[in-house]
């Protein structure tokens, strides 16, 4: 089964709790064993670097506790999946999605270049994926909202290499993410009396939604 992302918006559930929840698929069809772990901020590193791009990010000094649900092996870095934070803000990242040819030509994804000896050239760092989301924002926010600011502001500063959609929620907010191309991005309040399942495809699809983000340097 592709990712397929559930959400019940607080008026629309029993109890008035917003719900989320995504199964996380696996593209060579085999079942990643995950583990639970709590992450004290004590233990939150302050200077983070991805396995996958090489991306090195410094990161703030006031992490909040919270836990995550990433793969036992670590090969492909961190790659938390789902978590919860102190503030009860819950992130699930990602679920993969597509853009077309015009906008990747516009602001074509930012992907690690390795380092070349013959033409003696350097290696350049990809930009952040769903290896280091929920580790680069949950930490730091108390609410839905600040998690979309956040997210936001790493995608216009360090760029992503992969399309995908991230949920964020709190206990009163669901906000769905998408990035759009290297730097841009969308996102969209979920409405409270509704409730949404969709597979792997792009989903904030309205008139009235803005695109953000800045154009690759």
């Amino acid at each position: 089964m592709s990712c397929t992302t559930i959400l019940v918006g607080k008026k629309a559930s029993y109890d008035g709790s917003t719900i989320i929840a995504r199964d996380d698929d696996s593209g060579s069809g085999r079942y990643d064993p995950k583990k639970f772990i709590a992450v004290a901020p004590q233990d939150q590193p302050r200077h983070y670097r991805s396995v996958l791009s090489h991306v090195e990010i410094d990161l703030p000094d006031n992490p909040c506790r919270y836990s995550i649900v990433p793969n036992v092996l670590p090969n492909r870095g961190i790659l938390a999946e789902a978590g919860v934070n102190e503030h009860n803000v819950a992130m699930s990242a990602t679920e993969t999605i597509a853009v077309n040819e015009r906008v990747l030509a516009a602001d074509p994804l930012v992907e690690l270049q390795p380092a070349n000896e013959a033409a003696d050239t350097p290696e350049i760092p990809g930009g952040i994926g769903e290896e280091d989301i929920i580790t680069l924002v949950l930490p730091y926010v108390t609410t839905a909202r600040e998690g979309v600011a956040r997210l936001a502001e790493l995608l216009e500063t360090y760029g992503t290499y992969e399309s995908n959609g991230i949920i964020i929620s709190d206990v009163n907010e669901i906000w769905y993410v998408e990035t759009i191309g290297g730097h841009h991005w969308i996102a969209r309040r979920f409405r409270l009396r509704r409730r949404l399942q969709h597979p792997t495809r792009v989903h904030v699809q309205c008139r009235s939604a803005r695109i953000h983000g800045r154009a690759p340097p």
